[in-house]
């Protein structure tokens, strides 16, 4: 149990082994009711054929949303980034999960991403800006660039500003999240 636990992402050693001891004291009925939960999400959760975020049904609940504008797709590369921005509660677009970054070393080319049906999505009338909100790593750069020329022929291409985080200290601060804090400056309201 302990070695299965740390194949999950972000369980180390000491915390797969308090995980297995908390199980093994539970009921059993508990044990049963959340092994059954894992078996369901895992039979019942899919991708939306339209944004490739998670869902249980053919569409998503953002896509079939009525009162989402339309005219706006953020792009990421993860269903985790689309929790984030949620949370937010400032943006109230559509959204489209590319299913992770460009990245020959680990053998990921574009055509293994969902970036085909975005550059479809985006090439419709109604869509007047794709953002993309993706991290800035090399690979993350890379895709940004990637899919950005791409998209420009059809729409409005933009991305997420980058800096630092609240609470945090100039001096502390990498030489590329300082520049970017500042090509992303904006004026004051």
């Amino acid at each position: 149990m302990i070695e299965q636990f740390q194949r999950l992402p972000g369980i180390g050693p000491k915390s797969a082994q308090r995980l297995a001891l908390y199980v093994l004291k539970r009921p059993e009925t508990e044990i049963q009711a959340l092994a059954q939960a894992l078996l369901e999400a895992k039979q019942q959760v899919g991708v939306c054929r339209v944004c490739f975020h998670l869902s249980a049904e053919d569409v998503c609940d953002i896509c079939r949303s009525p009162s989402r504008d339309r005219a706006t797709i953020c792009v990421v590369a993860d269903p985790r980034d689309v929790i984030a921005i949620e949370k937010t509660r400032e943006y109230q677009g559509k959204y489209h999960v590319l299913g992770g970054l460009i990245s020959p070393m680990d053998g990921i080319g574009p055509e293994q991403l969902y970036i085909s049906p975005l550059v479809k999505r985006a090439s419709e009338a109604e869509v007047t800006e794709v953002i993309l909100a993706i991290s800035p790593s090399v690979e993350g750069e890379t895709t940004t660039l990637y899919v950005g020329q791409l998209l420009k022929p059809f729409t409005k291409v933009t991305r997420i500003a980058f800096g630092l985080p609240m609470g945090g200290d100039l001096e502390y601060a990498d030489e590329v999240t300082l520049a970017r804090a500042l090509e992303g400056r904006r004026e004051l309201d």
